[in-house]
């Protein structure tokens, strides 16, 4: 769990220089830096989902995975929790939910999370998960200075998600092979990229929902891959 830990730890402590840098940036300054975020949440959507080597596998997950989610109301319910969140925290900025959840999947989507948990749940070795701990620091100042302290919180659902992964890496290791592991990716990039089309107001995505859609990629790619 060491390499969680020091996951959730930089996320904390990049957010908190990101909360520190937004109070001294000019507001035409934050928005910038918000299309920034999304335009690289973008590319990295389009970096994961191009890994994919069955499109049937992928337009399947993402269909069934969305009337899953939809029918749950997974959005509405996450949504809401940060909105009371914010509410219990005092917090007065609009985007915590968003930063909250941009945050998350930002974080946990990638192979990095599923790899570096695995490896670190089987054999001990952190180091995947140190090397995801910089990327996830640097990349907090940012979206922190753009999004707030929701940002910040989004450690907690990562310290569950990611350790829960190292926890269960003996009974995943006969499950994720490296063909299951690239469709779950690829399906975890066009649900950023989902997230980048809301992020620069493109279009609102209900991306939460399109999350059981990770799970139904893994079970199909394990069956028939």
């Amino acid at each position: 769990m060491l390499g969680t830990l020091v996951n959730a730890g930089a996320v904390v402590a990049g957010s908190a220089v990101g909360l520190i840098i937004h109070r001294r940036l000019p507001k035409r300054v934050t928005g910038i830096v918000f299309q920034a975020i999304g335009l690289f949440t973008l590319v990295m959507g389009v970096r994961m989902a191009l890994k994919t080597d069955n499109l049937l596998i992928m337009i399947f997950s993402l269909v069934l995975g969305a009337i899953v989610g939809e029918l749950l109301g997974l959005d509405v319910g996450v949504r809401g929790f940060g909105d009371w969140l914010r509410r219990r925290l005092g917090s007065r900025r609009d985007t915590f939910a968003e930063g909250f959840v941009t945050a998350f999947l930002l974080y946990c989507m990638g192979s990095m999370t599923i790899l570096g948990a695995i490896e670190e749940g089987l054999d001990g070795s952190p180091d995947l998960l140190l090397a995801k701990s910089v990327l996830d620091g640097f990349s907090s100042i940012a979206l922190a200075a753009g999004l707030g302290i929701g940002v910040m919180l989004s450690a907690l659902p990562l310290l569950l998600y990611q350790g829960g992964l190292t926890l269960a890496a003996g009974e995943l290791q006969h499950v994720l092979s490296d063909p299951v592991i690239a469709e779950v990716t690829a399906v975890g990039g066009v649900i950023l990229l989902g997230l980048g089309v809301s992020i620069l107001d493109i279009r609102e995505v209900r991306v939460l929902n399109l999350l059981p859609s990770l799970a139904v990629a893994g079970v199909l790619a394990a069956v028939l891959l």
